[in-house]
């Protein structure tokens, strides 16, 4: 926002300290909360270190030191245009603004740039956000949804931060469990079909519980119960085998069922508003990562023990000159010659550098898998990719319900789409009574906007390595800090501009954004904010943290919402001071938007 003063002053200051022969460290900038004027800030006490390294001085104490070089560097600077006055404190150069130019400037920023206000400036590297990949045949339940929302939440970020950025779902469609479906399907219920995408999608989880019902060893079996068990595991391990093998009949009947499955996730993906750029399949590279695990093998990174009766193995640590354990040693190809997880993910990362030029590639997994992607990216190191080093696994905790762990195999899971459907219906109830003067058709839309606004932030304003209980009324719950809450701010800032008859307008027609006046506590809270935004885009892009976006639209919103029970804008007296607080709800309301955006959250006119 300041990028101009800024540019100006490091110019000036390394100038300063090339002609004085200062090792000059990279200057990190830092706003300076207001207290009585607004500014930014950047510390020298590492330069004072780097001096101290060299030998150079009078082995003069760094807090000295520092404090010595922002002196002469504040001596260098003089006056710069825009800014009220400079100090040198503690080793700090702290740069100063006027208040009113300040409150104007960051009005005025947020209104000329709109929804674009905050994008990062364009960065040379692609990133591949991995998220949204359930197991085919299991009904997409809501710990899927954490899963998905976290990121496209994150993609969102890192897209608004300035990188290119590539959305990829890495759906599980091969294995054991995937087969035990289409063995109960062709066993039990040969053509049938429900009716419905979703219908289909939960039909398939009713059979894989079923399926594991019957596959299951039980207490006291009868010898008759315990010879019809292993003839359906026998009947199940030879579908897979013939899967395996190419058998078209099999191939055809899962191809099926999996595009059942498939509907109902692109389906709830479209209620989520996630858009997928590349879609990859577990069963696309089963085989290429046979032919990676011959390369690692001639390569020397991988060791081929089938000879003995063993299986192909990484012992990675011994490889990257570990001395203490930490990857451990790895199976990438079992002695039957079958491909495990890790082996896949291999290949699937060999499509991501090659083919899709991928510099960082984040893979939104559940931190049971920490250790698993880590020994990945880690193969990955050894393979020779540089890719490797960028590499993020953005781990998150378990859903459970308030009663226990959740279990696709016992059928104990939370539909997302029965959570969704609750979630309007409750809302829809509320603004029946409250909203009857709108039409029937826009309330169902609003309803839907703060039910999945309400659905969606439950899942974002937990840190992501946290477990959830998910309890559906606090989810729902309006009060404090949920979607609700702050797309209620976002419908009050949209109801100030409307009574004032300058909604719709160019901002222009607000009047300027004049601040030659005493700013009251909750003015200076809600612009402080308000400013901080580009700085949350880019923390939590950096940090892979949606969370911090999250907290930051929650603040913001709730600072708003003081401001707006303190604030009366439409009785100002005062013409300029009027236009100034109008321009000021405007630019909250753009942020808030900007916000909502971000989170996956749409902002509704009225609630």
């Amino acid at each position: 926002m300041f990028q101009k003063e800024q540019q100006f002053i490091e110019e000036k200051i390394k100038t300063f300290c090339k002609a004085n022969n200062i090792a000059l460290a990279e200057l990190k900038w830092q706003p300076i909360p207001f207290a009585g004027e607004w500014g930014f800030a950047t510390s020298f006490f590492q330069t004072a270190a780097n001096e101290a390294k060299l030998s150079k001085g009078n082995k003069v104490p760094v807090p000295q030191k520092a404090q010595e070089i922002a002196e002469q560097v504040k001596g260098q600077l003089g006056s710069v245009e825009g800014i009220s006055h400079i100090e040198a404190v503690k080793g700090y150069l702290n740069i100063y603004f006027k208040t009113s130019d300040y409150a104007r400037r960051v009005v005025d920023e947020v209104l000329s740039n709109g929804a674009n206000f905050g994008r990062g400036a364009k960065k040379s590297e692609t990133v591949m956000v991995e998220y949204a990949q359930p197991n085919v045949m299991h009904s997409f339940h809501i710990g899927h949804a954490r899963n998905t929302i976290l990121g496209e939440v994150l993609a969102r970020l890192v897209e608004f931060a300035g990188f290119e950025t590539i959305r990829a779902s890495y759906p599980g469609d091969l294995g054991l469990g995937v087969i035990t479906i289409v063995w109960a399907y062709d066993k039990f219920y040969k053509g049938q079909e429900p009716i419905g995408v979703h219908e289909r999608g939960q039909w398939l989880l009713k059979l894989y519980v079923e399926a594991t019902s019957l596959l299951e060893k039980k207490d006291n079996e009868s010898p008759n119960e315990t010879a019809q068990r292993e003839a359906y595991e026998a009947e199940r391990r030879e579908m897979y085998r013939k899967w395996d093998v190419g058998d078209p009949y099999v191939r055809d009947l899962w191809k099926t069922l999996r595009e059942w499955s498939l509907e109902e996730l692109r389906e709830v993906l479209r209620m989520l508003d996630v858009k997928m750029d590349v879609w990859f399949y577990e069963s696309d590279v089963d085989e290429p990562s046979k032919v990676i695990v011959d390369e690692l093998i001639a390569r020397g990174i991988a060791d081929d023990e089938r000879p003995q009766g063993g299986a192909v193995i990484v012992k990675i640590d011994e490889k990257l000159g570990l001395t203490k354990e930490k990857y451990r040693t790895n199976v990438i190809l079992r002695s039957d010659g079958t491909t495990l997880y890790l082996t896949k993910d291999l290949a699937l990362a060999k499509v991501k550098f090659e083919q899709y030029h991928v510099d960082r590639s984040i893979y939104v997994v559940d931190v049971r898998q920490s250790l698993h992607l880590q020994q990945a990216f880690a193969i990955l190191k050894l393979w020779g990719f540089p890719q490797a080093e960028k590499c993020y696994h953005l781990g998150y905790g378990f859903v459970s319900l308030p009663e226990g762990a959740m279990s696709a195999r016992r059928g104990r899971v939370v539909l997302f789409k029965d959570v969704a459907d609750e979630a309007v219906k409750r809302v829809l109830s509320v603004e029946a009574e409250k909203s009857a003067d709108i039409p029937a058709e826009e309330r169902e839309a609003i309803a839907y906007q703060i039910g999945m606004g309400a659905l969606t932030y439950s899942m974002l304003s937990v840190d992501n390595n946290k477990d959830i209980v998910f309890d559906i009324n606090e989810a729902l719950s309006f009060d404090g800090r949920t979607g609700p809450y702050i797309q209620n701010a976002y419908v009050r800032a949209n109801s100030i501009l409307k009574k004032s008859k300058v909604e719709g307008q160019k901002s222009d027609n607000l009047g300027p954004s004049t601040f030659d006046y005493e700013l009251t506590k909750h003015e200076i809270e809600l612009i402080e904010l308000v400013s901080q935004f580009p700085m949350k885009v880019q923390q939590a892009a950096e940090e892979y943290r949606p969370l911090v976006m999250a907290s930051y639209a929650y603040d913001l919103a709730n600072t708003f919402h003081s401001f707006y029970h303190a604030v009366n804008v439409l009785q100002t007296e005062e013409e300029t001071t009027k236009n100034a607080r109008l321009r000021l709800v405007a630019a909250s309301k753009q942020v808030i938007a900007n916000a909502l955006r971000l989170l996956d959250i749409q902002a509704p006119d009225v609630m």
